[in-house]
C-alpha cells in the first residue's frame, strides 16, 4: 500500500471526509475505554487549529507539547501542522533547564502541556523564553488557583476555534490546503550522549517515506490495534502513533497512564506495538522474575515449555530442522505454558512487534520468539529514517533486517555503503533538511551527498546488515586489541538482574571492567527470599550476597566472549542511575563521558586493583532537593575460573 505524497493534515482532511465513521482511536479515562472516529478527530483538529490562527499562531512558527500519550498531545500536533506551523514534542520527564534550552533553540511561541506538573516547568522558565507568548494545558487538575494571564485551558482554545469556524467555515480547508510536503513539520531533538541535543528538521515528505517504509517491510494492515506507549519526542512513536496511525490508519489505543501500561495492554491485546530495548528487557526481566518466585512445579513447565518452543519457533526462524518430537509437543506446550504467558503479558493477538532505538541481546529475542511472540529488529536514524527491518519467516537475530525501500516520490532511492572505517553511509529517500540553526553541525555529518550514521556495521552472509558499536564508542585496550563495549552490555542486560551496565577500557586499560546498575524490584525480591536483609539501594547493592549474584551474571556471558573481552573486575553503582541527573538520556541511554566524570574515582579504583573506593556524588530527590551521597563501593573480580 503506498501512502499518500501529501501533509498529515491534508490525509486527515480527505480521510475524514471519506471514511468519517471509521474507528481510529481509543482512549482509558477514568476506568472507561473512550473512542474515537475519524469525524471526532477531525471535530478537534479543526477546532484547535482554528483556535491557534485566532490567536495569532503564524506558518513556520513552532508549538512544543510536553504530556504522556492522550489523544490531546496528537491532536494539538495535527492543529498546529493544520495551521502551517511545526512542532517539538517533549519528553515528560525533562527537567526546567532541558526545557528552557529546547524551548530557545527550537524558537517556541506556545508551550502546550498536559497538567499541573508540566505547566509549572513551563511557567518556571517563561521569563526566560522571549518567543514564548502563551502556556495552555487539558488537564486542570489542581489548577483552579492559577490566575497567570499567560494560561489557558485547551478547552479555551477549542471555543474560541469553534467560534472561528461559525464566522470563517472555509478557513481551516485553506490553511490545511496551503500545506507543502517539504514544510517542516517536526523538530526531533537528538538524545545529546555527547552533547546539547541537536533539532533534526522533519518533513511531511520524511514522515510519509519512513510510514511507507516501515508499511512495505512490516506487513501492518489498515485497522490493526496499536498500543501508543513511547514517547512522541521519540521520531520512531511520530512515525508510528501519528503518521501511520493517521495515515494508514491503525486504532491507536492510548492507555490511561504510564503506569497502567501492562494493564491496559492486556485488556486491549493489540496487534502491533513498538518498544525501546529497555521496555522489552524489562518483559522479559518481569517473566523471569516471576519465576524465581514461583514453586518448583511451575518453574519445571516453565522452562519445559519454553525449551518446546524454543526447539520449535527459534529453530524453524534459523532454518535448523525441527524434531517430530517437538512439533507434536508444541500444542500442548503452547495450551499450558506458552498461551497463558503471552495473556499474562497482553501479547496473545500480537502480530507486528518491533524494537527499535538500540541494540539488544539475541537472547531476548530469543526468548519472546520462543513464547510465541515474532519480535523483529528496526533500524534507522533520525536524519535518514527508518532503514531496515526483519523480514519474512526467517531472518539472523544477530542483524538489524534487510534494507527497506524508500516511498516513489521521495527523492532517490535508498542506497548505502560501508566507508574503510567500517563506517554506514546512506543517501536516498527523503534525507533529512539539517540540524535546526546548526549549519555547522550539519556539515559534520555529510560526506559530500552521503549521510554519515556514525555506526560501524558489517554484513552477514545472507547480506542483512550486523550493527557492531557506536564508530566513537569502538575501544582498543592497551594491548592493541579491539572490543565492542555495547555488544557485551547488552547481552549483561540479558540478565534479571541487572537494569543497566557502563562496560570500562580503552588504550590506557589493560583489561574490560564493568559499573553495573542492579535491578532493584528483581534483586530485592531475590534478597527477601534469601533473608537477607537490606534498607536502600545503596546497602543492598553493595551486599556481598548480591556481589556473588552479579559475578555469576559476569561470569556467565564471559563464556561467550573471547578471552581478551572478559570482563574481569566489576563493581555496583551505589544508586540507580536517573536522566535527570544527568547519567542517561531520556530514552535511557548512557551518557558515558557523564559517568565517567561523575565516577572517576571508582574506575580508577577499580584498575588500581582496590577492593573498594569512597565515594561523594551529588544526587537530585525526586521532589527536586539536592544533596550528596557518601557511600563505599565494593570492587570484585570475576576469577577466569568462573568463566
Amino acid at each position: 500500500m503506498t501512502l499518500t505524497m501529501r501533509t498529515l493534515p491534508q490525509i486527515l482532511l480527505d480521510r475524514a471526509a471519506a471514511e468519517p465513521d471509521r474507528l481510529v482511536a481509543r482512549h482509558k479515562y477514568r476506568g472507561i475505554w473512550r473512542e474515537f472516529t475519524y469525524r471526532d478527530v477531525m471535530d478537534h483538529v479543526r477546532a484547535y487549529a482554528l483556535g491557534l490562527d485566532a490567536l495569532g499562531f503564524l506558518p513556520g512558527e513552532t508549538l512544543a507539547i510536553i504530556g504522556e500519550n492522550e489523544p490531546e498531545n496528537f491532536w494539538i500536533e495535527l492543529a498546529a501542522l493544520a495551521a502551517g506551523g511545526k512542532i517539538v514534542s517533549l519528553y515528560p520527564d525533562l527537567t526546567p533547564d532541558e526545557i528552557e534550552y529546547l524551548l530557545l533553540d527550537s524558537g517556541a511561541v506556545y508551550f502546550v502541556g498536559q497538567d499541573q506538573e508540566q505547566i509549572d516547568k513551563g511557567l518556571a522558565v517563561l521569563d526566560r523564553v522571549p518567543t514564548l507568548r502563551r502556556l495552555i494545558y487539558w488537564d486542570d487538575t489542581g489548577m483552579w488557583s492559577y490566575r497567570q494571564s499567560s494560561l489557558m485551558t485547551l478547552e479555551a482554545l477549542e471555543k474560541i476555534g469553534r467560534q472561528r469556524l461559525a464566522e470563517q467555515p472555509d478557513r481551516f480547508a485553506q490553511m490545511v490546503e496551503a500545506g507543502r510536503p517539504d514544510d517542516i513539520a517536526v523538530l526531533s531533538y537528538t538524545s545529546g550522549t555527547t552533547g546539547r541535543p541537536k533539532g533534526v528538521i522533519i518533513t511531511h515528505r520524511y514522515l510519509i517515506d519512513s510510514a511507507h517504509r516501515i508499511v512495505g517491510g512490516t506487513g501492518i494492515v489498515p485497522g490493526m490495534d496499536y498500543l501508543t506507549y513511547i514517547a512522541p519526542a521519540w521520531i520512531t512513536e511520530q512515525l508510528f502513533g501519528v503518521t501511520i496511525g493517521l495515515t494508514l490508519p491503525l486504532v491507536v489505543n492510548f492507555p490511561e497512564s504510564p503506569e497502567q501500561v501492562l494493564e491496559n495492554l492486556r485488556e486491549i491485546a493489540v496487534e502491533a506495538m513498538v518498544f525501546a530495548p529497555r521496555q522489552w528487557e524489562s518483559l522479559a526481566s518481569t517473566v523471569q522474575a516471576r519465576m524465581l518466585d514461583a514453586g518448583p512445579v511451575r518453574r519445571w513447565f516453565y522452562r519445559w515449555g519454553m525449551k518446546v518452543g524454543h526447539d520449535v519457533r527459534v529453530a524453524r526462524l534459523d532454518g535448523k530442522p525441527v524434531s517430530l518430537a517437538a512439533s507434536f509437543l508444541l500444542p500442548l506446550a503452547d495450551m499450558l505454558v506458552l498461551k497463558p504467558l503471552r495473556d499474562k503479558l497482553g501479547l496473545t493477538r500480537v502480530k507486528v512487534a518491533l524494537c527499535g532505538g538500540s541494540t539488544m541481546a539475541p537472547d531476548v529475542f530469543r526468548l519472546f520468539h520462543a513464547m510465541g511472540v515474532p519480535l523483529r529488529n528496526v533500524y534507522g536514524a533520525t536524519e535518514i529514517g527508518i532503514l531496515s527491518i526483519h523480514q519474512g519467516e526467517r531472518y539472523d537475530l544477530e542483524t538489524v533486517g534487510r534494507w527497506l525501500t524508500a516511498h516513489p516520490e521521495a527523492g532517490a532511492p535508498l542506497e548505502w555503503k560501508i566507508s574503510p572505517e567500517g563506517e554506514l553511509l546512506v543517501r536516498g529517500g527523503s534525507f533529512f533538511k539539517g540540524y535546526y540553526n546548526k549549519p555547522d553541525k550539519t556539515a559534520e555529518r555529510l560526506d559530500d551527498d552521503w549521510y554519515r550514521t556514525g555506526d560501524a556495521v558489517s554484513l552477514s552472509a545472507a547480506g542483512e546488515l550486523v550493527f557492531l558499536e557506536r564508530v566513537d564508542d569502538m575501544r582498543k585496550l592497551r594491548s592493541g586489541v579491539p572490543f565492542p563495549p555495547q555488544f557485551i552490555e547488552t547481552r549483561l542486560r540479558f540478565s534479571p538482574f541487572i537494569k543497566d551496565v557502563m562496560i570500562l577500557g580503552d588504550e590506557a586499560r589493560d583489561y574490560i571492567g564493568a559499573l553495573v546498575n542492579i535491578d532493584m524490584s528483581v534483586v530485592s525480591r531475590w534478597a527477601e527470599d534469601r533473608a537477607i536483609g537490606f534498607s536502600t539501594f545503596t546497602d543492598l547493592s553493595q551486599k556481598p550476597e548480591v556481589a556473588a549474584l552479579i559475578r555469576q551474571e559476569v561470569a556467565h556471558v564471559n563464556q561467550f566472549l573471547p578471552e581478551h573481552a572478559f570482563v574481569r573486575r566489576f563493581a555496583n553503582f551505589p544508586k540507580e542511575l536517573d536522566p535527570d541527573e544527568g547519567e542517561l538520556t531520556r530514552t535511557r541511554k548512557l551518557r558515558r563521558e557523564f559517568l565517567q566524570d561523575r565516577y572517576a574515582k571508582l574506575i580508577d579504583a577499580l584498575y588500581a586493583s582496590a577492593s573498594s573506593a569512597t565515594l561523594d556524588i551529588p544526587v537530585t530527590y525526586q521532589d527536586g532537593r539536592r544533596g550528596r551521597l557518601a557511600a563505599t563501593v565494593l570492587i570484585h573480580d570475576v576469577a577466569r575460573t568462573d568463566a
